[in-house]
């Protein structure tokens, strides 16, 4: 979510599908935000769903006279019951003129029941908009970052268990079990379906060599895994992140989450040549913030959830 000060307010348009050429207008807008910003404005999920052409959701685009894309908002309604989900950005070079707020306005329009805004970056004027519009700071997620360069934690595995690379079609249904036993409390990861899987696995960027899982000697029973990814971007140095962590509820033993997060970091400085790393943790999840700041992460950039009903 992104603000500006009502000058001349662009048009704005809603449509329950993009055109591909739309969608890579939209794309360039999130990429040209996030460089000016240094956050991007539209999380992996929505990313997901605007290249899905049979994703259901509602797109708000606004344009300048010239036909020139100044704003979009993304709202998915496909699970109001949780709360319908909300993503906006404003091309950095058309704020200030009402564009952001005509937007916000065309989502509460669009939407009927509680609605969740991502604010990514935590920028004043996205809390300034949010706290006009009555929206509520529900849920903070940090980024965390530290240097590959720093000495690493040597991972030494608990006794009976042994780490091997994940087999796309082999070990999916089972990951999915561990993982949603993992993150039963989390809103959104604890959620996941074999498609949210299938189509991450399908993604440019997946690597199952980097997709690590602790498994029990004897039985082969998943454990935890440590799924990592790269995120590589023109004009900039390629960055990894400890994309997922998790451990069965049953096999809190033995150090298992630090053992995975070590060989995880070991491998992007190893196997990728990779020299920083990141993660987004939950700011009350303090068990986590703990074990990863032992780990020598920091905080590096915050992304505020606003709720709103």
């Amino acid at each position: 979510m992104s603000s500006s000060e009502p000058r001349t307010a662009d048009r704005v348009a809603r449509a329950d599908r993009l055109a591909p050429v739309e969608v890579a207008e939209v794309l360039a807008l999130a990429r040209t935000a996030g460089d000016a910003d240094g956050a991007d404005p539209l999380d992996e999920h929505v990313l997901l769903r605007l290249r899905d052409p049979e994703a259901a959701a509602v797109h708000l685009v606004a344009r300048a006279t010239d036909n020139t894309l100044t704003g979009y908002a993304h709202v998915d309604t496909t699970d109001p019951a949780n709360g319908i989900g909300v993503e906006l950005v404003v091309h950095p070079a058309y704020r200030r003129r009402g564009t952001g707020r005509a937007l916000a306005r065309g989502v509460l329009v669009a939407a009927s029941g509680p609605l969740r805004a991502w604010a990514h970056g935590d920028h004043p004027s996205a809390a300034a908009l949010a706290v006009d519009l009555g929206f509520a700071r529900a849920r903070v997620l940090w980024q965390l970052r530290r240097p590959l360069t720093a000495a690493l934690a040597e991972p030494a595995l608990p006794e009976g268990v042994e780490l091997r690379a994940f087999r796309p079609g082999e070990d999916d249904e089972a990951w999915l079990a561990v993982n949603n036993a993992a993150f039963a409390q989390h809103p959104e990861q604890g959620r996941w379906t074999l498609a949210d899987l299938r189509v991450r696995l399908a993604e440019p960027w997946f690597d199952p060599a980097g997709f690590l899982l602790a498994v029990e000697s004897a039985t082969g029973r998943l454990l935890g895994f440590h799924w990592t990814k790269v995120h590589e971007r023109p004009g900039s140095a390629p960055i990894g992140e400890v994309y997922v962590l998790g451990v069965d509820p049953g096999a809190h033993r033995g150090g298992l989450g630090r053992v995975l997060t070590a060989a995880g970091l070991a491998y992007l400085r190893d196997r990728r040549g990779l020299d920083r790393v990141m993660l987004y943790v939950d700011e009350s999840n303090t068990p986590a913030v703990a074990l990863y700041e032992r780990l020598g992460f920091a905080r590096w950039s915050a992304h505020v959830n606003y709720q709103l009903g």
